[in-house]
């Protein structure tokens, strides 16, 4: 099991995690069905506030995971809001609003928690939304909301984001607050396909110089970043420091990814 997977299954009653999905996310309905079933197996409740597709999509995930979804919704230990309409409750002239954030989404808590469960896991996309939105200022606030209530402890966050790592939005200044305000970046590829791809652009595109410039990468941190996936990490690298170079590699990467995808699904 990777640490990243160990970090879903068991995360800390602090923990915030993150992970950016592209038009596909099937991935990221597999990842949030896993972290909240293995909850629900352990008498922990689970609180989702997502679009209606993405619920859909999380509650066929976790009936092939075993969980009763009827049963654990009407015992209250799933609850399930729309990210929409609960955004609508405490967000004012385009900006959440603290004192209403709050009052909503403490509410939503102790509805679960009073269907006696040990401990509650949380999944958020309201933040996505706003990121669609544009309304960037207004995302990273309601992280920083959401970052106060996770300090009194009690429950664990997975959030994400609909942002495409291969594009030109992934790159340090697009995404350094979203990193700054979680624990861990969840990895967005399958198993080492997304790294495989990476290094074999790399090495056709940059030749002799490829060795060093991985060196470079590996060298390369920001403690003040959430964990981050060595290739999410290689592709913020090279977007800051080769410019020039990475979209050539990173539309090959891409390339080689999605063939390696589609060769592993049809295997």
């Amino acid at each position: 099991m990777s640490a990243f997977a160990e970090v879903l299954k068991k995360p800390e009653p602090h923990g915030h995690f993150v992970q950016l999905y592209d038009r596909d996310a099937t991935i990221l309905s597999r990842n949030v069905a896993s972290y909240l079933a293995e909850g629900l197996k352990h008498q922990e409740g689970a609180l989702v506030i997502a679009t209606a597709e993405h619920r859909d999509a999380f509650l066929h995930n976790l009936e092939k995971l075993g969980v009763n979804t009827e049963l654990a919704i009407s015992e209250s230990r799933l609850l399930l809001l729309d990210a929409e309409r609960t955004l609508g409750k405490f967000m004012i002239d385009g900006s959440p609003d603290p004192a209403r954030f709050a009052k909503t989404v403490s509410a939503a808590m102790e509805k679960v928690q009073s269907s006696g469960v040990t401990g509650v896991r949380a999944y958020g996309e309201m933040v996505g939304v706003l990121w669609t939105a544009r309304q960037y200022t207004a995302a990273i606030r309601l992280e920083e909301f959401w970052n106060n209530l996770l300090a009194a402890g009690g429950f664990s966050l997975f959030c994400s984001y609909p942002i495409d790592i291969f594009a030109e939005d992934f790159q340090i200044s697009g995404v350094d607050s979203v990193l700054c305000d979680h624990t861990h970046l969840i990895p967005t590829g399958t198993g080492q396909l997304l790294e495989s791809a990476i290094n074999r652009a790399m090495d056709e595109r940059l030749g002799s110089r490829a060795h060093s410039m991985k060196q470079l990468i590996r060298a390369n941190f920001r403690p003040a970043w959430a964990t981050l996936p060595k290739p999410e990490a290689t592709i913020l690298w090279l977007r800051n420091n080769l410019p020039g170079e990475a979209e050539g590699i990173l539309s090959l990467a891409r390339e080689y990814y999605r063939a390696a995808e589609s060769a592993s699904a049809s295997s």
